[in-house]
């Protein structure tokens, strides 16, 4: 470079700081701009008294890709956060029955034996499978998919069988397992898609294979300290964050974008701009009606979004026996899921995800007490609900539902802090689109090149980062969307681009346990 290129990034979220983490590496001027007081986006922390919680992701997996986005720019992430590897990762709770998702292959076996007779050997069929899967799916989504030649790749055509047309994640799964339990055990995974497994493409079994493969992890202090690392490499880097400091719109010359202009009026030049905000909304508030022809609001308002979610954060004065991350499952999950994603109303018997982090952390409340983060799938804006009217009902019947699965008559009177996030507060307060948490859907009419573009394809000097981009949402994706997108800038500079690593080595079963004792096959390194 004869000069150092001035890059703006729209946001600090996880997309927008890695982004930022990489170009700054490579000698860029990086300036990101964040209308929040506040540095992670949704993948911040919500401080409630003494009581500390994450706004949004609490799962940390496919960790070697955060450890590769910081080894690229000279670090060790490990110098940053402490990581805790969670087991069991999770429990699933089903009407009759629990089961303990864990990395200790010959526990897992050994449940499903018990749980779900009759499936002798299909665990160990699904990993094997579905990490050749993963092998030849992961090179499609670390690549950029700016232009439909890019789907005529030797590496995409290896992978198109994969992808599984036609077919659902249950229909994928059903391979497998015979109980229809047991498939669910191996969706929760589409929550990430904010899609049902019964529409979400068979492609994304490699989601569940990825957390057994690989672990998931919790993050000392919340998941936020992640985003705080991320924006204290980019301050070592020499590169700029302004907080409270919003974007009003983008400065354009007919379909170039010169810069920014800032919610004070000022205009702030740039070579390039990156988008890390909310896509839609970003669409629709920092382009002028008419500019945009491919994604006009008429356009984006016909595209398909993942659901939304309701939040209950709550600074209990009690602890419980309670896994670090619970998943119970509704009675009729089927009817669940349909009346969230195609229904559009709100179930009477909805599934809940608790997060119980005191278990694991006791840095996140004081001693003797516990946060507990609770989320419930719910449909998004489109549906027209009014939330405002029936908001604390919601949060009444999710408290009832507590009381009862957790054994404690009368929760409420134990709280002592409680925040409420609801499908309006994700749309009004933090600037979701229709208040759909995990952005435009992920069915196959909106994925690779279907999707809108790393390089912005309506717009010149223009680049998207985030769950709206390629390769989709998902923290450890979202930092893959940074890495295309850095390296997208770094081939129009003609500079050496970020380098992907393979995919790290899985020992899937007990090398010391012989041949038919419970492994059902030998041990082998994938």
């Amino acid at each position: 470079m004869k000069k150092n290129k001035e890059i703006i990034i729209i946001g600090a979220g996880p997309g927008g700081l890695a982004s930022a983490m990489l170009l700054t590496a490579k000698g860029f001027n990086v300036k990101v701009f964040e209308k929040k007081n506040y540095i992670g986006g949704r993948t911040s922390e919500i401080q409630l008294g003494e009581y500390k919680f994450d706004m949004g992701p609490t799962f940390l997996n496919m960790l070697y890709i955060v450890e590769e986005i910081f080894e690229l720019t000279g670090r060790n992430i490990h110098d940053y956060i402490e990581l805790i590897d969670l087991n069991p990762m999770y429990e699933l709770i089903f009407s009759d029955k629990k089961i303990k998702m864990t990395r200790d292959r010959n526990e897992m076996i050994r449940q499903m034996n018990e749980l779900f007779p009759g499936n002798e050997g299909s665990y160990e069929r699904y990993m094997k499978e579905t990490n050749r899967k993963l092998e030849k799916l992961a090179p499609v989504l670390q690549t950029s998919m700016n232009r439909f030649t890019d789907l005529l790749q030797p590496k995409v055509l290896k992978a198109l069988g994969e992808l599984e047309v036609g077919k659902s994640l249950i229909d994928t799964l059903s391979r497998y397992y015979k109980q229809e339990e047991l498939q669910l055990a191996f969706t929760f995974q589409a929550k990430y898609l904010g899609m049902s497994p019964w529409e979400s493409p068979g492609a994304f079994s490699i989601l569940s294979y990825i957390e057994h493969a690989y672990g998931v992890y919790h993050v000392k202090g919340g998941l936020n300290k992640l985003t705080q690392a991320m924006a204290k490499v980019v301050r070592e880097n020499n590169g700029e964050i302004f907080t409270g400091t919003g974007v009003s719109k983008l400065w354009l010359d007919g379909r170039k974008v010169r810069g920014v202009i800032l919610e004070n009026g000022e205009k702030v030049a740039a070579d390039d701009v990156i988008i890390n905000g909310d896509f839609a909304h970003a669409m629709t508030n920092l382009v002028e009606p008419g500019v945009l022809k491919k994604y006009s609001k008429e356009k984006l308002d016909k595209k398909k979004y993942s659901c939304s979610t309701f939040m209950l954060y709550l600074g209990v004065n009690k602890t419980f026996d309670l896994p670090h991350h619970t998943i119970w499952f509704a009675e009729d999950y089927r009817q669940n899921v349909e009346d969230i994603t195609n229904a559009k109303i709100l179930s009477d018997d909805p599934s809940i995800y608790i997060q119980n982090a005191v278990v694991t952390d006791p840095t996140v409340a004081p001693q003797g007490k516990s946060t507990l983060y609770i989320l419930a799938p719910v449909p998004n804006n489109f549906s027209n609900i009014e939330w405002e009217k029936c908001e604390k009902d919601y949060r009444d019947m999710l408290i009832g539902m507590l009381e009862q699965k957790l054994g404690v008559d009368n929760l409420a009177q134990y709280i002592e802090e409680e925040k409420m996030i609801s499908p309006r507060g994700w749309e009004e307060e933090m600037d979701v689109y229709k208040g759909a948490t995990f952005n435009l859907g992920h069915q196959l009419t909106q994925m690779l090149t279907f999707r809108p573009h790393n390089k912005f394809e309506e717009l010149d000097h223009c680049w998207l980062v985030g769950g709206g981009t390629h390769p989709g949402s998902g923290l450890p994706i979202i930092l893959e969307s940074a890495r295309i997108t850095a390296n997208g800038i770094l081939r129009k500079e003609k500079m050496t681009e970020f380098a992907v690593k393979p995919l790290p080595k899985v020992e899937l079963f007990d090398p010391k346990m012989p041949k038919g004792h419970g492994n059902g096959i030998d041990a082998v390194q994938i």
